[in-house]
């Protein structure tokens, strides 16, 4: 099934005389690094029957020595999942306010834990023209049950030989991986051997993601191309699940270091490497 979904093929999905079995599950998954937090925007108008996931509390699991944003607990998120509705029959759609991060990780996580009909709304709510709504949905419980393990993950040591055996991919911006600024993690760089892929490269000047044909090129010309070990990592693991819905987009699959640098440089024993060659 497509990573993706226009906003007038979901508006189709929602038309009236749909089946209700049908119609998808409508997660909102506004998240910026940094704040403002989500669920005030979502509050002030989302679109209608769409259940607000938080995901600093929902799709990950609180700070630590595996990062800034680890995996979160199976049951945690299973609970959230069921409460917006989401059964394994079911499609469901995720959509945040355009940056396209927050609505990745919760994309990856469905796929991660068994969820295969899941979709990313392109553009997320910027996108979006139709009907906005202030009420708070109630619905019906959902039965959908985490199976983590459908999608590759990487520890540090995984992601650490992949940067030498196969392609290893920072999602972060430019000047983080070459170490110029740092603005939350104890120290710059990236880690030896992977290459720079910002998220920022995924979408055109309207937030969309970029064709496929397009995206495939522009990771070809990193390595990575289908029958390629590739992995992705970033920050703490949420816009690394961006990299890896653009790489599907292009027909490639790829593992999540779900850590990310938040775990690797709080690890003095890690090497860092700096400036613009992949070290």
């Amino acid at each position: 099934m497509t990573a993706m979904i226009s906003t007038a093929r979901l508006a189709a999905e929602l038309a009236p005389g749909v089946p209700p079995e049908r119609r998808p599950v409508l997660l909102d998954v506004r998240w910026r690094l940094g704040g403002p937090p989500g669920r005030p925007e979502y509050e002030r108008g989302h679109l209608p029957g769409a259940v607000y996931v938080d995901l600093d509390s929902e799709l990950a699991a609180p700070p630590g020595p595996g990062g800034r944003h680890p995996l979160p607990d199976p049951a945690v998120f299973g609970a959230a999942m069921r409460r917006a509705g989401v059964s394994p029959g079911r499609p469901v759609v995720v959509y945040d306010g355009g940056q396209g991060w927050g609505a990745a990780r919760a994309w990856w996580l469905l796929r991660w834990t068994g969820h295969e009909e899941t979709r990313v709304l392109d553009g997320g709510l910027a996108a979006w023209d139709g009907e906005l709504t202030t009420e708070v949905p109630a619905p019906a419980a959902g039965d959908f049950t985490p199976r983590p393990g459908a999608l590759p993950v990487l520890d540090a040591d995984a992601a650490a030989r992949l940067a030498r055996s196969g392609v290893l991919l920072d999602a972060r911006a430019g000047e983080r991986y070459r170490g110029e600024v740092e603005p939350i993690d104890p120290v710059g760089g990236h880690i030896p051997g992977a290459r720079s892929a910002p998220t920022t490269e995924n979408v055109g000047p309207d937030g969309r993601f970029r064709p496929a044909a397009e995206l495939a090129a522009r990771f070809a010309e990193l390595g990575a191309v289908p029958g390629t070990e590739v992995g992705v990592y970033c920050g703490s693991g949420v816009s690394g699940a961006h990299e890896i819905l653009a790489l599907a987009v292009a027909g490639v699959d790829a593992a999540l270091y779900p850590g990310s640098w938040s775990e690797w440089s709080a690890d003095p024993g890690r090497p860092v490497a700096t400036g613009p060659e992949p070290g």
